[in-house]
């Protein structure tokens, strides 16, 4: 969870700029954008169901706008982590662009850190938003976001909390965000049900989307969180939320809505499902969990949850609606599993711009995961994978490594963006 990076004779921006890599390379007449673009004005053409306010209109609950195909296939792509300032690294964009352009989905999925620091006017922030929509935008493709720990980092700054960022999200013509259910915790909690095809209006499949929080306060009374982790995590009030509009869709709807959960901060549970224990930490307790819970890809970096354990995976298994819950957050795991019968994993991370592996291995796991859904009578087979930059012939060498070579005064930092 890295910070602005700085650099010994320039700062990052000034580098990129320097070295042909700065803001990305899109021009206001390729993307159907306003020419006013840099002045300020980062938002898409075009209304989608919007009001006088080009805000869109809030979904009727049970309300079905996505829809499978007449195959009764349905694909979501989920990027994770593209956390970067107003001069992304064109990279992100390019595997986010040939992503898209290979797989086709119909929704995609921005879980969380979408920005980072850096953005310190509102305009940088708009810029930064606009980097990572218009790849949706320019194809047509529905998409959400998620809100993670980073996303409000230039607050201070920018002015520009959460909520803000959430009304500059929703002017785009192809996102599907609300409002957010009110009177809980976050941001732009919501859900988003898919119907079946040919327009069918009663849902086939869910989409829930949870702002998992940014960082666990200073203290609870009267006691700090000392020696525990940080970060945020669900509240009760989110989870009798997920309970509630779970029961009530049943109601509605007479069955169980199958369900996929995005957040961006891991679960507990991921890490009791790595090791098949709550204490174990041994390659034993793993080589079991492997063969227990079905377990592929990657751990480099241990989970980061919050300090208390929501109890969302408890209201989960108590509904038995969800299939799987998919995180980001932890940039190089990428593993997968199933859980006492819900898929737990992550999505590694897309963005350049921000740490991964060690050294030569940066970017290696720079990527995106694909969800492949079928229809199955009453149910939906979800299959699911990782695809990474090196798939599409994406270049992982960084230019701190190029300007490394060219000035060995200029030394990396355990393979992350920081030169000393």
């Amino acid at each position: 969870m890295i910070g602005d990076h700085e650099f010994k004779k320039m700062d990052r921006k000034e580098f990129l700029k320097k070295s042909g890599l700065g803001a990305l390379a899109l021009t206001a007449g390729a993307t159907g954008l306003t020419s006013d673009l840099f002045a300020g004005k980062a938002f898409a053409n075009g209304k989608d169901e919007d009001d006088d306010h080009g805000q869109k209109d809030e979904r009727r609950f049970g309300e079905t706008k996505l829809h499978f195909d007449s195959d009764g296939k349905f694909k979501i792509v989920q990027f994770n982590d593209t956390q970067d300032d107003e001069d992304i690294d064109p990279r992100t964009v390019q595997l986010m662009e040939r992503v898209l352009d290979a797989e086709k989905p119909g929704f995609v999925v921005m879980n969380g850190d979408n920005i980072t620091g850096g953005t310190d006017t509102p305009d940088e922030v708009r810029k930064a938003i606009n980097n990572i929509a218009m790849p949706m935008e320019e194809r047509g493709i529905p998409w959400a976001i998620t809100f993670g720990n980073h996303d409000e980092d230039s607050l201070a700054n920018s002015g520009m909390n959460e909520e803000a960022m959430l009304g500059i999200y929703r002017a785009y013509k192809y996102n599907r965000n609300d409002a957010g259910a009110k009177g809980i915790t976050g941001t732009g909690n919501m859900n988003l049900l898919i119907g079946g095809g040919r327009g069918g209006k009663d849902p086939v499949f869910n989409m829930w989307l949870l702002d998992s929080g940014r960082y666990a306060p200073k203290e609870i009374a009267g006691q700090n969180f000392q020696g525990y982790p940080s970060w945020d995590w669900l509240r009760m009030n989110q989870v009798n939320w997920y309970y509630e509009t779970s029961v009530a869709l049943e109601k509605k709807f007479g069955r169980k809505v199958p369900s996929l959960m995005f957040i961006h901060i891991p679960l507990w549970e991921y890490r009791f499902m790595w090791f098949a224990s709550v204490d174990g930490r041994t390659e034993a307790d793993h080589a079991r969990a492997v063969i227990k819970h079905g377990i592929i890809g990657e751990r480099n970096e241990d989970e980061c949850p919050g300090p208390i354990n929501s109890g969302m995976f408890s209201a989960i298994l108590d509904r038995g609606d969800v299939k799987g819950v998919f995180c980001g957050h932890d940039h190089v795991n990428t593993y997968s599993g199933n859980y006492y019968g819900v898929m737990l994993g992550y999505c590694g991370n897309t963005g350049f711009g921000t740490y991964g592996l060690s050294g030569a291995e940066r970017n290696r796991l720079r990527g995106a995961r694909v969800y492949n859904l079928q229809a199955n009578g009453g149910d939906v087979n979800v299959e699911t994978h990782m695809v990474f930059a090196k798939d599409y012939g994406i270049d992982l060498i960084d230019p701190v490594t190029l300007a490394r070579n060219a000035d060995p005064g200029l030394v990396p930092d355990e393979g992350r963006n920081i030169l000393k």
